[in-house]
């Protein structure tokens, strides 16, 4: 048995070492790449007719503050259409109606959408609204983003290039310093926005629509196949296929769009759960397509790279089981060789923290604040695996589920969270988060015990990991009660 549980530990380490090598791939790109820049136009004219889709379901707080940004974006009105997808079943509705007629009086060429259902969910509603849209440009904003006047003039000058189909824009936090919680997703997103959306895009390899924040060519969107509700990853999903078919992205490290991050971690979870099973959807869809493709095998293996991360999941949840007999088998019997060889795993930590720490110094003037949350951000991500681990399997084994939204409040609102997200009862993750966090105690006792000090760092990550998760749902939940 102990050389079983060995054998599975290793492994899982293994794997996860590929996973987090990823970061170290990632920087050499960044060195090597770095001084590459997407080409822009010195002079844009605005002779673009552009519609811009603001998808809605259920976006009672929030709505009329992105309308008013909307209508603030900087661009001649004879040529901007502005389409209100809304599939909400609140009061919304009414609100937008009321914003829309508004608005119309100002001028402006804008409309409420409504669909008899929601098929397909967001991309149901993208796709219906492109059916009647006006613009040969498509920008796109979720209910949190706020984008700012001067949008479309700094994205459009880089289409100037016929095959550029997409620019997205960096998402920034309007509500980055509000709680722990929203630093340490502004700490995990910059990894992904400063560092690797920017890294991929400057080495040519692919990279994402990130849902919103970013502007289409239609004739890509059409191009490609339009938008389908076949994955819960919609903007990655046609991001792939649209590169597939030679187009070529643009991504604006230096130009952003403000948005609010989750500020309660049932909202957060949802959120996770989507784009985790999203991207398992969406490799199954498309991978074969991606190898049967003619592209270089450097490109086709950081797609696969790209769209199987989200298997580390179960592998950190292996590990962490495999982590507390580990404790007692190291001190029961001759593995001495074993073990000494266990600490080349080290690079994993190293790789991470290193693509977090330039990911915070390349943007942020006060770094060594947010990298400090590095500890906090590693103990979430643990604590995030019984819950994204769920997404993996129901995305393995094709289960269908619902487009489940994040919940947003305007940052620094006193109003009550809206209900209509509210959680009726715990979700069963949430008992097994618990039993984990009592599981690796044990890990933590027996460290402690034995003078493992090498072991109890991972340990303690892991029983805070799933302590924070667990309490903080708990909390959310009885407060909502």
């Amino acid at each position: 048995m102990d050389d079983v549980v060995l054998i599975s530990y290793f492994i899982s380490l293994t794997i996860l070492l590929i996973f987090a090598s990823h970061g170290f791939v990632m920087l050499f790109y960044h060195n090597k790449y770095g001084k590459n820049r997407p080409m822009e136009a010195k002079e844009l004219k605005e002779d673009k007719k552009v519609t811009i889709q603001l998808p809605l379901y259920n976006e009672l707080y929030v709505v009329e503050r992105l309308i008013n940004c909307v209508c603030t974006i900087d661009y001649p009105k004879e040529l901007l259409e502005i389409q209100v997808l809304d599939d909400s079943t609140d009061e919304t509705t009414q609100l937008v109606a009321r914003l829309v007629a508004e608005k119309q009086k100002d001028g402006f060429d804008i409309k409420q959408i409504r669909r008899s259902n929601r098929e397909g969910f967001k991309a149901g509603a993208l796709c219906e609204g492109l059916k009647v849209a006006k613009g040969d440009y498509v920008a796109i904003f979720d209910a949190d983003f706020m984008p700012k006047p001067d949008f479309l003039k700094k994205t459009l000058r880089y289409f100037n290039n016929p095959k550029i189909g997409m620019v997205q824009t960096r998402w920034d936090h309007a509500n980055s310093d509000e709680s722990l919680l929203t630093k340490v997703q502004a700490l995990a997103l910059d990894g992904h926005f400063v560092i690797e959306q920017s890294v991929r895009n400057k080495a040519g390899l692919f990279i994402t629509f990130n849902g919103t924040g970013g502007i289409w060519k239609r004739e890509c969107i059409e191009d490609a196949g339009n938008w389908q509700g076949d994955t819960l990853a919609e903007d990655l999903d046609l991001s792939y296929r649209a590169q597939l078919k030679g187009w070529k992205f643009v991504y604006l490290r230096d130009f952003t769009t403000p948005a609010e991050l989750p500020d309660e971690i049932n909202a957060l979870k949802a959120q996770q759960f989507r784009w985790t099973k999203g991207h398992i959807e969406t490799a199954k869809k498309l991978l074969p397509l991606v190898w049967k493709s003619d592209m270089p095998f450097r490109i086709k293996l950081q797609c696969t790279f790209h769209l199987s991360l989200n298997f580390a999941f179960p592998i950190t949840l292996l590990a962490c089981i495999l982590n507390v007999p580990l404790v007692f088998i190291k001190n029961s019997g001759p593995h001495e060789a074993f073990f000494n060889m266990m600490s080349i795993f080290i690079l994993a930590f190293f790789s991470s923290f290193l693509f977090y720490l330039y990911s915070q110094k390349d943007v942020h003037t006060d770094w060594r604040k947010k990298i400090a949350l590095f500890p906090l951000f590693m103990a979430g991500s643990m604590g995030f695996a019984v819950n994204n681990s769920r997404a993996v399997i129901e995305g393995l084994l094709s289960r269908k589920s619902e487009f489940v939204r994040t919940p947003k409040v305007k940052p620094g609102d006193t109003q009550p969270k809206p209900n209509y997200s509210a959680r009726k009862k715990l979700s069963p993750t949430v008992y097994i988060e618990m039993l984990l966090a009592a599981y690796c105690l044990v890990g933590v006792v027996a460290s402690i015990y034995f003078m493992e000090i090498a072991a109890l760092p991972f340990h303690l990550l892991f029983f805070l990991g799933f302590t924070m998760v667990s309490s903080m749902s708990l909390k959310s939940v009885y407060n909502k009660k």
